[in-house]
C-alpha cells in the first residue's frame, strides 16, 4: 500500500519529468495577462526621462500619467542608468516595452538559475523550470513585471557575476548592479564577510567608474543627484505606502505617520541589524554563499528607508536557498517558507493598499491592515531565523539528512 509520503514523491517526481510543460503553460498565461493589462510605467520614466540627460535636465524631468490623481513620476536613479537607458530610448515604446520584457523574463530566469549554482547544483535545469513557473506569480515578481522595473535585472547581474568564481566579475557585477540603482551595493557586506577584499575593491572601483562616466556626459546632472537628489526620500514616494514594506514604512503605517528616527524605529532596526548579522556570521561558518548573499539583501531592504514591494524580488533566492539548501529541513525554515509563500503568493500587500484606500481620511487603519503592514518585514525576519538557526532538528543528531528529491532528480 502507497504512502502518503510515497504519493508525494511520486508527484514530485512526475511534476520534475513535465518541469518545461509546467514553464510554458505558466509563461504563456503571463504573457497573455501581460499584454491586456500591462501598464510599465515606470519603465516609461526610464523611457521617456533618459534622454533629458543630453539636456542636463534629467532631475527635472517628470511623467505625467492619465490618472488625473496620480503623482507625477521624476527619474529617481544615477544618471549612469539614464545613459544605459538611452539605446532603449531609441526604439518605438511598443519595441522598447517588449525588448524590455523579454530581458526581464531572461533575467528571471538567470536569477533562479545562478540561485541553484550557489546552492552546489552543477546542472538544475529541471527544478529551476519548475521555479520559474512559479516566481512568475509571485507578488513582487510579477509587480516588477508589470511596472517595467529594473530589480529582476539587476537581481541577475548580481548573481551571475557571483557564480563566475572569480574575484573581478563578482565586484564588477555588484559595481555595475550598484551604478544603476544604489540599493545592490549592499552586497558588499556580503563581500566582507566572505573576506573577498578584491571582490570589495572591484566592486568600488567599478561603481566608481560608472559615476565618472555618467559625469563626464553630464556633469549638471551628476552634481545635481549626487549633492541633493540622492538625499531627497520624498522624490521616491510615500514612506508611508503599503508598498514601502522597508522597516521605517512599517513603523510609519503602525503610527499613522512618519516617526523618522523614532524610539521604536530605531529599536527595531537595531534588532533587525542584529539578527541580520547573526544570520550573516552563522551562515559564513558554515560556508552558505547562498544564504549569506540572501542575508545581507534582505538586511538592505529592511533598513533602507523605502523598499517597495518589487525590490523583494530576492524573495525568490530565499525561497530557493530555504527550500534546497541546508536548512531545508529545519523548522525555522519551513516555517519562513510557509510565511514567503503566503506574503509572496497571496498578493496581501497591495490587497491591503488597496483597502486602506478606501477608508476615510482620517482613520486609523484598522488593526488587521496594520499586521498586513509588515508582511514582508516578518518574513525577513523569520528568514533570519532560520539561517542563524541552520539545519537543527530535532532528529539531526539520530542520521543525517537523506538529499532532497529535487537534488536526487538533478544528480540522476
Amino acid at each position: 500500500m502507497t504512502t502518503p509520503q510515497g504519493r508525494l514523491s511520486a508527484f514530485r517526481a512526475a511534476l520534475l519529468r513535465r518541469a518545461g510543460w509546467v514553464l510554458a503553460v505558466s509563461l504563456t498565461v503571463h504573457l497573455v495577462i501581460t499584454v491586456l493589462g500591462a501598464d510599465m510605467f515606470d519603465l516609461k520614466v526610464y523611457y521617456q526621462g533618459s534622454p533629458s540627460l543630453l539636456h542636463g535636465t534629467l532631475y527635472d524631468f517628470k511623467l505625467h500619467r492619465s490618472d488625473p490623481h496620480a503623482q507625477p513620476l521624476p527619474f529617481t536613479y544615477p544618471p549612469f542608468a539614464a545613459a544605459v537607458f538611452l539605446p532603449l530610448a531609441a526604439l518605438p515604446w511598443p519595441v522598447a516595452a517588449g525588448v524590455w520584457h523579454l530581458l526581464s523574463l531572461g533575467a528571471l530566469w538567470l536569477v533562479v538559475h545562478c540561485s541553484f549554482r550557489l546552492l552546489g547544483h552543477r546542472e538544475p535545469r529541471r527544478p529551476a523550470m519548475l521555479w520559474t513557473a512559479l516566481a512568475l506569480w509571485l507578488e513582487p515578481v510579477r509587480h516588477s513585471l508589470g511596472l517595467g522595473q529594473i530589480d529582476l535585472i539587476l537581481a541577475a547581474i548580481v548573481l551571475v557575476g557571483l557564480t563566475r568564481g572569480r574575484s573581478a566579475a563578482a565586484g564588477a557585477g555588484v559595481g555595475i548592479a550598484a551604478g544603476l540603482k544604489l540599493v545592490p551595493a549592499v552586497t558588499g557586506l556580503y563581500f566582507l564577510a566572505a573576506r573577498k577584499w578584491r571582490a570589495a575593491v572591484w566592486s568600488a572601483v567599478v561603481f566608481f567608474a560608472t559615476v565618472g562616466a555618467a559625469w563626464a556626459i553630464d556633469p549638471r546632472d551628476s552634481s545635481e543627484y549626487w549633492f541633493h537628489e540622492l538625499y531627497d526620500t520624498s522624490r521616491v514616494g510615500q514612506v508611508a505606502s503599503f508598498e514601502n514594506q522597508s522597516l521605517r514604512g512599517a513603523v510609519a503605517r503602525t503610527l499613522g505617520h512618519d516617526g523618522g528616527l523614532s524610539v521604536l524605529y530605531c529599536v527595531l532596526a537595531l534588532a533587525a541589524l542584529a539578527g541580520g548579522l547573526l544570520a550573516l556570521r552563522a551562515a559564513t561558518r558554515r560556508g552558505e554563499t547562498l544564504a549569506m548573499v540572501v542575508t545581507v539583501q534582505l538586511l538592505g531592504l529592511l533598513l533602507g528607508p523605502i523598499s517597495w514591494s518589487h525590490h523583494y524580488v530576492w524573495c525568490l533566492p530565499t525561497l530557493i536557498c530555504l527550500a534546497h539548501g541546508p536548512i531545508r529541513r529545519s523548522r525555522a525554515g519551513q516555517l519562513a517558507i510557509a510565511a514567503w509563500l503566503v506574503a509572496a503568493g497571496s498578493w496581501m500587500v497591495p490587497a491591503a493598499g488597496k483597502a486602506a484606500a478606501h477608508l476615510a481620511p482620517g482613520t486609523a487603519l484598522p488593526w488587521y491592515l496594520v499586521a498586513l503592514a509588515w508582511s514582508y518585514p516578518v518574513c525577513a525576519g523569520l528568514t533570519f531565523l532560520a539561517v542563524a538557526r541552520g539545519g537543527r532538528t530535532p532528529a539531526a543528531t539520530a542520521r543525517p539528512p537523506r538529499p532532497a528529491l529535487v537534488e536526487q532528480a538533478v544528480l540522476d
